[in-house]
């Protein structure tokens, strides 16, 4: 199985604070990779750092076979072309409607007519579920999820093989969150997608992620599929996935496991 993103070795940070401090995993394609760790841990750091954001310290960043710090501004943007980007609040441009955000990578990148623009926009707002009378509204008048559907459908608009998600399902409801969840399972599925998602949602980790990532104390402290997770012995990762809230999904993984 090919490896779409490998990073190596990662040290980020801000001043005198170091955030990351020898980062390495690899995601591997088809794979639904999910990415945890404590509030401030750096998941999100991690992620910019990976998209180009942030700069790299030391270490490397591999993602589609070109090594990122090496890469000249010509391959860099050949690279974006082929990755989409779900920010955590959605990040929509606000003055923009539903379709015209849509739109924007494919104005961005490509030349192409006003109709097929328009074609392209709305094949991708129906895979995501949302509806043609939604099209022409501003960013204001969308409801949570609507704005996440609507920046995943803009996410998807280049046609991408790697998606970065952060914090999908951040300030949905169970309900929603658990049919966003659907969304990017059954996407990843028919689409062929790779998808790199960084997230504190339990039922997310348990529900879409082949694979786990967690994050704590500037380095990667557990890898693996959710059974690999639940055995892990560091402090956080027993605190997170068996505290509280995550005991009861990690008896019932464990149980349909068996």
């Amino acid at each position: 199985m090919d490896t779409l993103i490998s990073v190596r070795d990662l040290v980020v940070g801000f001043g005198q604070r170091t955030v990351l401090n020898g980062v390495s995993f690899d995601v591997r394609q088809g794979e639904i990779f999910g990415f945890v760790g404590g509030s401030g841990s750096g998941k999100s750091v991690l992620l910019r750092t990976i998209i180009g954001l942030l700069p790299v310290r030391e270490g490397t960043i591999e993602v589609l076979g070109t090594e990122l710090s090496q890469a000249s501004e010509q391959a860099r943007q050949a690279i974006q072309r082929r990755w989409g980007v779900l920010f955590q609040q959605g990040a929509l441009f606000s003055s923009l409607t539903v379709i015209q955000n849509v739109q924007f990578p494919l104005r961005e990148f490509l030349n192409l007519s006003p109709g097929l623009l328009d074609d392209i926009a709305r094949v991708k707002l129906e895979m995501v579920g949302i509806k043609a009378d939604d099209h022409n509204k501003l960013p204001s008048e969308l409801s949570g999820g609507m704005t996440k559907r609507v920046a995943l459908a803009r996410s998807l608009a280049m046609d991408p093989e790697l998606v970065f998600l952060d914090e999908p399902t951040s300030g949905l409801d169970p309900i929603s969150a658990g049919d966003f969840d659907e969304l990017i399972k059954t996407l990843q599925k028919t689409l062929g997608l790779t998808v790199f998602m960084i997230t504190h949602d339990l039922e997310t980790l348990h529900a879409v992620c082949d694979r786990i990532g967690v994050l704590a104390d500037g380095k990667i402290v557990a890898c693996g599929p959710m059974e690999t997770i639940l055995k892990s012995t560091h402090p956080w990762a027993v605190s997170y996935f068996h505290g509280r809230r995550g005991g009861a999904l990690a008896a019932r993984h464990l149980t349909k496991a068996e």
